[in-house]
């Protein structure tokens, strides 16, 4: 915990305000000069059972805060919504104020824990695929009840002036998958196993947006490296103990203390690809320069260079040599209208990924595209037209080894899909 002077230069450096609530383990206070933002300050309490067990864990805060704010960048890196904004100091953050949906949401990818008391007859280890999905009412007083989304929706909770109604349950539902995934996807690059974890929704009081809030944190889920229960890393070791010991307080933080330092890693930049663009002309550069933006944005870098395979057949190979020879991992992507020499010139002298992505005009690009799309046969370079497309099926490729790239693409096709969702919900508004 923060001493009681570190606590007063902490919170006036801030201008905190009044306790806007408390819970178990954390207090969130607001920010007067910041309206909008909130202080989240994590305790050194550690509770099991609702509270029914607690301890005080030394340095807990600190490894709480540490987690959170390392998986938070990971998911706004990525392209989650979230309440997070800046890490403040070692066991605090601040972040969007939310009305929070008092719904937590489980993500379970194996069978274990209460599930196994709720669902007779499953065999702990049981492999969800899809993922398995609950929700439970958050009342400590009856023990935070599972619901149905029935429930939820007859609740007709109204937060921040939103309505929660079937398209915000949907939205809910579907993010929490793709934040799990995403989370799974990255802990697998430590060789631990994502088991099933806890999250929840707020209603940002500003925007009136649904927002992943609240903590996510080595509370919220079940870490077992190498898919190994034994060497569980999670809070479960401390709920598990039939007593509580000095030495066995050790163990639980000692687990802490590897999860807070092994979340950052990740973080850490994977072995990354490139795209190379290779335009006939310059006259095509306005095409280009948009599949160089669409691959910054899945965090892929992107040059682009000027080659005729008809013109200069042997300068198209030099250059296909120069990026084949230093071992990075490369997707060429062959922009040529009129009639395509370099998309088949280049997959039939590469084993690297070719993709056409012809720059069609409206006089000849009926014609034009043919000679993206008939390969000689041992040919196998694929053709897409948009240009964003184009990025993002490379992103797709470095995706299967990189998971930052791959959580990129996760989320974009998370934000496209609830884009659409609320478009049909003011459409159906607008008709009534």
């Amino acid at each position: 915990m923060l001493s009681l002077y570190d606590n007063f230069l902490h919170r006036a450096a801030l201008n905190i305000g009044e306790k806007l609530n408390e819970g178990k383990t954390k207090q969130i206070f607001e920010i007067v000069d910041q309206p909008g933002l909130v202080l989240v300050q994590s305790k050194d309490q550690i509770t099991a059972g609702n509270a029914a067990r607690k301890d005080q864990m030394e340095g807990k805060a600190a490894m709480a805060n540490k987690t959170t704010s390392s998986v938070f960048r990971l998911l706004q890196e990525s392209g989650i919504k979230t309440a997070f904004v800046k890490q403040h100091s070692d066991t605090a953050f601040i972040a969007a104020h939310c009305e929070m949906i008092p719904i937590e949401w489980v993500c379970r990818r194996v069978a274990t824990g209460s599930f196994l008391k709720r669902n007779p007859g499953v065999k702990e280890g049981f492999r969800f695929s899809p993922l398995k999905m609950e929700m439970f009412f958050k009342d400590d007083a009856n023990n935070d009840p599972q619901w149905s989304e029935e429930q939820l929706l007859e609740a007709k909770f109204c937060l921040s002036g939103l309505p929660i109604g079937r398209c915000e349950v949907d939205i809910m539902n579907r993010s929490t998958v793709a934040i799990f995934e995403i989370l799974e996807r990255a802990w697998a690059t430590q060789d631990c196993t994502l088991v099933d974890m806890k999250i929840e929704f707020g209603v940002n009081v500003k925007t009136q947006e649904i927002v992943l809030a609240d903590v996510i944190d080595n509370d919220s889920w079940r870490l077992w490296p190498s898919g190994d229960r034994s060497q569980q890393k999670d809070k479960q070791v401390y709920r598990d103990l039939k007593e509580v010991t000095p030495e066995a307080m050790q163990v639980v933080k000692r687990n802490f203390e590897w999860v807070a330092e092994r979340v950052k890693m990740l973080l850490e930049p994977q072995v990354s690809g490139r795209v190379v663009v290779l335009m006939g002309s310059t006259s095509d550069m306005a095409h280009c320069e948009k599949i160089k933006k669409a691959c910054v944005s899945f965090g892929i870098s992107c040059s682009l260079r000027v080659t005729s395979a008809h013109k200069g057949p042997d300068e198209t190979l030099r250059i296909k040599a120069e990026y084949e020879g230093d071992g990075i991992p490369t997707v060429f992507v062959a922009v040529a209208g009129r009639s395509n020499g370099l998309g088949p010139v280049m997959s039939g002298n590469s084993t690297y990924p070719v993709i056409n992505c012809p720059p069609l005009t409206p006089d000849w690009g009926a014609q034009d595209v043919w000679s993206s799309l008939r390969m000689p046969s041992g040919l196998g370079c694929s053709t897409i037209l948009s240009p964003e497309a184009a990025a993002q099926f490379a992103a797709q490729i470095f995706g299967l080894t990189n998971h930052l790239v791959w959580s990129k693409v996760r989320a974009s096709m998370l934000n496209t899909w609830v884009s659409l969702k609320q478009a049909d919900q003011k459409l159906q508004a607008c008709s009534l």
